[in-house]
């Protein structure tokens, strides 16, 4: 079964930084796109960042780029957010996605605040 668990969320100040890991497992990794959402409270989820399997490209929200920076590691099996400059309209739950299949983590919660 394709299992996808997030980490590495928790309470940080503002312009301080965090750095999530996804774990994933039941699928062939290397050869899927992935992506990182997420959502705030009364909010919609939205996609944050994503990352192709091979090649490097990679895409971000405009309310994120330049300060936040998706990464894979294949030979892990994880993908990472690095999320630096955070502001307090970054608080939310952070899911990991595959982007050609229907499966999503958990979520790790991630909030900015004084």
């Amino acid at each position: 079964q394709v299992q996808l668990v997030e980490s590495g969320g928790g309470l940080v100040q503002p312009g301080g930084s965090l750095r999530l890991s996804c774990a994933a497992s039941g699928f062939t990794f290397s050869r899927n796109a992935m992506n990182w959402y997420r959502q705030a409270p009364g909010k919609e989820r939205e996609l944050v960042a994503g990352i192709s399997s091979v090649g490097g490209i990679r895409n971000y929200a405009a309310s994120v780029k330049g300060r936040f920076s998706i990464s894979r590691d294949n030979a892990k099996n994880t993908v990472y957010l690095q999320m630096n400059s955070l502001k307090p309209e970054d608080t939310a739950v952070y899911y990991c996605k595959v982007e050609m299949l229907g499966y999503w983590g958990q979520g790790t919660q991630v909030t900015v605040s004084s």
